[in-house]
């Protein structure tokens, strides 16, 4: 199976890296700098990849049809990305990872459900620069249909992918991205004063933010009819339990979790595309139950709050202060 990746940032390096080191040949499609920097010395990977140099292919775009084609771009580059690669894009099967739920709706304009594919990416990794990415930690790469029942050709993928990196097919991957969607709510409040995952949520204040931003956001797609379903390794119950348990408690358990899950400093992904100069996935992931609300002349105005921070930040360059975030949401009255 030959496979091409389409977007060279952490995610689809450090796949393009594993699936070469298995014998699968992939070619990565990524910025110039980044291409020219691989193509140099070889993309290195810190973290779990110990610093070492892994040899690929890395082009600028697509140079020949591929049996399948991987998009790791966010979900606002999506339409950009098939657009600069379409022309050896009419065959071949494509495969999503985007967080939040609207990829496979963006993609699903241009390529027929039977060569459609929906993933979940649970691994984390961070871009440093150019040649040079973090592997912060593992995680499944979980593969389906977005429209339909699995198919062999699901089972083929999920078996290719997984000599590189782990891969499990899943029968209903719309219900997990609906709860990924949730597990990757947290990714907002780093970016608002530019700290790691692990610096923020040493702040209490900032773990039961997350959980007030959890409970509004997760009550809007319930009322919307979404259904949730659990991750092989994270059930859907740790999210409803986290958003109906006293919020000190389940603040608690964000501080517990997010400080200790990576021992290199992990940026969320909307942190990632702020300081790279590009617009961040905010409003497919904050901003999915602000869209949902406004369609049922409802409001969620935590995340809404959320969502004009972000884009603030995305037009002017300029972070908030811990103080200011924690005036703007009214946490300072619970500061204990």
């Amino acid at each position: 199976m030959k496979i091409a990746i389409i977007g060279g940032g952490a995610i689809g390096s450090v796949a393009a890296a594993y699936l070469t080191k298995a014998g699968i040949a992939t070619t990565l499609v990524a910025r110039q700098e980044h291409c020219d920097a691989i193509n140099a010395n070889g993309l290195k990977i810190n973290g779990l990849g110990g610093g070492e140099y892994f040899p690929l292919k890395a082009v600028t775009t697509l140079d020949q049809e591929y049996d399948l084609v991987i998009f790791t771009t966010k979900t606002q580059d999506l339409e950009a990305a098939y657009q600069d690669n379409h022309e050896f894009l009419e065959s071949g099967d494509v495969l999503t990872s985007q967080n939040g739920v609207q990829a496979d709706n963006i993609m699903g304009v241009h390529i027929e459900g039977d060569r459609q594919y929906s993933s979940i990416v649970m691994f984390g990794a961070t871009f440093v620069k150019p040649g040079e990415v973090t592997y912060n930690f593992p995680g499944d790469w979980i593969i389906g249909k977005p429209l339909g029942t699995l198919n062999p050709r699901t089972h083929e993928i999920v078996a290719t992918i997984n000599k590189g990196l782990k891969a499990v097919a899943s029968p209903d991957i719309m219900g997990m991205k609906w709860l990924k969607l949730f597990v990757n709510f947290n990714n907002c409040i780093p970016a608002l004063i530019d700290k790691s995952m692990q610096e923020t949520f040493a702040d209490m204040d900032l773990c039961r933010l997350s959980i007030l931003l959890l409970k509004e956001g997760l009550d809007i797609v319930e009322k919307a009819g979404a259904k949730l379903e659990s991750l092989p390794e994270f059930p859907k119950e740790r999210i409803y339990g986290l958003a109906n348990m006293p919020i000190d408690e389940a603040a608690g358990i964000i501080n517990k979790t997010l400080t200790t899950l990576s021992e290199e400093p992990l940026y969320g992904s909307i942190l990632q595309s702020i300081k790279r100069g590009k617009k961040s996935e905010i409003e497919f992931i904050n901003g999915e139950p602000v869209f949902i609300a406004r369609q049922m002349r409802s409001e969620a105005p935590l995340n809404e709050k959320i969502l004009e921070m972000i884009n603030h930040i995305e037009n002017t360059g300029e972070f908030y202060t811990l103080e200011k975030v924690k005036e703007e949401f009214n946490l300072l009255a619970n500061t204990n």
